[in-house]
C-alpha cells in the first residue's frame, strides 16, 4: 500500500474509533494492519495519580528555570517572536507540570507562544495521525507512545541531526544525558531517533515497611520472598488488609502489563525466536502457578481493577504492597490522598526465580525484565511551520534544568535524564511528604538493570490489549479450563493474529 494512502486510511479508523463510530477490537486490529501499534488506546491511561506543587510553593522554594536558560532563550528565540507552537499530549507528568507551571516562563523569555493540548491517549493519536495524513503541520510537536515509533519515524526530525544546527543548538543540551535503556527501548526505530525520551512509567516494588518489620518479614526481593509475605499478612491481617495487589481487570491492557512481569520473572518470554507465541511452555506456566497462588493473597475486588484501583488499595491501606508503577510512590507519600504516608519503602522489583532470556531469545525487539516499562518520547514534525521555534521548545522542555523542575514540582516517574537525579532541587524533595522523590534511586536501577520492554509489531495492538487480557481474564473466572489450557489455546489465537499480520 502507498504510504500516504495507508496514512490518510489509519486517519480515518482512528477518527471513526475515536467518535464512537468503531469498536476497540475492529480498531485494533485495522491499525495493526497499517503498522500501528496501539498498545493502550481507550483504556484510561488518563487515571495516572499526578501530585503537583502550588505556584506559590514553587515559588516559596525558588522553583524556576537557570538564569543561563532564560538568557539562552531570550537569545534564541528573537527571530520567533510571536510564533504560536501546539503540541497535543497525554496527560503526564511532564506536559502537566509544563502546561501548568513552567511554560509561563518559556513564553516570556523566547516570545514563542506554546499551546498544549493534555487528551486521553486515543485523541493525541486521532491528532497525530489526522496531521500526518494531511501534512497540514497543525501540530509542530509529537507526542509519540513507543509503540508509534515505528508508525511515526518518517515523519519527525531526528534530534541528533537537529543539534548539528550550531544557531539553535542549546548550550549542554548533552543528548547523551538521556539514559541509553530509554534510548534504545522507547526513542530509536532502526537507525533512527524518533525524538528523544519524555516520559517512563515503569514498574517498581512498593511495600509496607511497618508491616513488614511488625510481622518479622525479609523485604520482597525475590519471588518467593513476595509470595510467603504476602501470605503472611492475609493470614495476620485479613480481610482488613491484603498482602499485596494488582491490576487485573478481564479484557483490559493493565492485566496484560502484569502477566508479562510474571512471565519474565519466572525467566519466560512471549514470543521465542522464531516469532512463535511461547507463553504456554513450562517457564510461562510456572508464572500462572505463581500468580494464581499470589491472587489469593490480594483483595476479592483485584479483579476489576485497574491501575488507578490498584493504587488506591494500597494509599487506603487495603493491600500491603504492589508491583507496579513507580509513579504512584509519590502518591502514596501524600498525607491528603493516602493513608499510607511515610510508611511505604521503594525497592527494585523482585529478583527473576532463573534467568532472564536475553533478546537472541525473543523476537520482535521484546526485552524481559521485571521492571515492565510504558515510555513515550517528544519529537520535531517534519510539517511544522515553524520547526525551528519547535525545535527551540523541544530542547528546553527537555533539558536537564527543565527536567529537574518538573520532577521537583510533582515528583512522579522518573527523570529520562542520568544527570537529573543527582541534581540538588531533586534530591531536596527525597524526604516523606507530597511529591516526594525519595523513590527515585530505585527507578533509576531498575531502568538501568530491570526494565522490561514488550515486542513491537503491527499485530501487538490487538494481541495486548484484547487477545491477551480477554483469555487471562476468562481463566482468572473459570471460565476456560486449566492454565495449560488456557495458554495453549492463546498461543493458537496469537499465532493465527502474527501470521495473517
Amino acid at each position: 500500500m502507498k504510504d500516504s494512502i495507508r496514512k490518510a486510511y489509519l486517519a480515518s479508523v482512528t477518527d471513526s474509533f475515536v467518535k464512537g463510530q468503531m469498536d476497540r477490537r475492529t480498531f485494533l486490529r485495522a491499525a495493526g494492519k497499517l503498522g500501528l501499534g496501539a498498545g493502550a488506546l481507550g483504556m484510561g491511561l488518563g487515571a495516572r495519580p499526578f501530585y503537583m506543587m502550588s505556584q506559590a510553593q514553587a515559588q516559596e522554594q525558588n522553583l524556576k528555570p537557570s538564569d543561563e536558560v532564560m538568557k539562552w532563550l531570550a537569545d534564541v528565540g528573537k527571530p520567533f517572536a510571536g510564533t504560536t507552537l501546539k503540541l497535543a499530549t497525554e496527560s503526564t507528568p511532564p506536559s502537566n507540570a509544563i502546561a501548568t507551571q513552567l511554560k509561563q516562563y518559556f513564553e516570556e523569555a523566547s516570545g514563542i507562544k506554546i499551546e498544549i493540548e493534555v487528551l486521553p491517549l486515543e485523541q493525541v493519536l486521532q491528532k497525530l495521525t489526522l496531521d500526518v495524513a494531511s501534512s497540514l503541520g497543525t501540530y509542530d510537536l509529537y507526542y509519540i507512545d513507543q509503540s508509534w515509533a515505528a508508525n511515526f519515524s518518517q515523519d519527525v526530525f531526528d534530534p541528533r541531526e537537529q543539534l548539528k544546527n550550531a544557531d539553535l543548538a542549546m548550550p549542554n543540551y548533552n543528548i547523551d544525558d538521556f539514559l541509553k535503556p530509554l534510548v534504545d527501548g522507547i526513542a530509536m526505530y532502526k537507525d533512527t531517533m524518533v525524538g528523544v525520551p519524555y516520559d517512563i512509567p515503569i514498574f517498581i516494588m512498593q511495600y509496607r515497611k511497618d508491616i513488614w518489620d511488625e510481622l518479622k518479614l525479609p523485604a520482597p526481593t525475590t519471588m518467593e520472598d513476595l509470595l510467603n509475605a504476602s501470605k503472611a499478612i492475609t493470614d495476620a491481617k485479613g480481610p482488613n488488609v491484603y498482602g499485596t495487589s494488582g491490576q487485573m481487570k478481564s479484557g483490559h491492557y493493565s492485566l496484560e502489563c502484569d502477566w508479562t512481569a510474571w512471565l519474565w520473572g519466572h525467566g519466560g518470554s512471549i514470543f521465542d525466536k522464531d516469532g512463535k507465541f511461547c507463553g504456554n511452555d513450562e517457564r510461562g506456566l510456572e508464572a500462572i502457578a505463581y500468580w494464581d497462588k499470589l491472587k489469593a493473597t490480594m483483595p476479592p475486588g483485584v479483579d476489576g481493577w485497574t491501575w488507578d484501583g490498584e493504587g488506591q488499595s494500597v494509599a487506603q491501606g487495603v493491600a500491603a504492597s504492589m508491583l507496579s508503577w513507580g509513579e504512584f510512590f509519590p502518591f502514596f507519600d501524600d498525607p491528603k490522598a493516602s493513608k499510607v504516608s511515610g510508611l511505604m519503602e521503594a525497592i527494585v522489583p523482585p529478583k527473576p526465580t532463573t534467568a532472564l532470556r536475553t533478546v537472541n531469545d525473543t523476537a520482535f525487539g521484546e526485552i524481559p525484565g521485571v521492571g515492565h516499562q510504558g515510555g513515550s518520547s517528544l519529537a520535531v514534525s517534519k510539517y511544522s511551520k515553524s520547526p525551528d521555534a519547535a525545535w527551540v521548545f523541544m530542547q528546553w522542555a527537555t533539558c536537564a534544568d527543565t527536567q529537574a523542575l518538573i520532577t521537583a514540582l510533582g515528583g512522579g516517574t522518573g527523570p529520562t535524564r542520568t544527570s537529573v537525579y543527582d541534581d540538588p532541587r531533586v534530591k531536596a524533595n527525597a524526604r516523606v511528604g507530597a511529591g516526594t522523590t525519595r523513590h527515585l534511586p530505585v527507578v533509576r536501577d531498575t531502568i538501568a538493570n530491570y526494565m522490561g520492554s514488550e515486542p513491537d509489531l503491527p499485530a501487538w495492538a490487538e494481541i495486548s490489549s484484547d487477545t491477551i487480557p480477554v483469555a487471562l481474564g476468562k481463566y482468572f473466572a473459570g471460565q476456560s479450563g486449566s492454565a495449560k489450557e488456557t495458554m495453549d489455546a492463546l498461543k493458537a489465537q496469537v499465532d493465527d493474529i502474527v501470521a495473517k499480520g
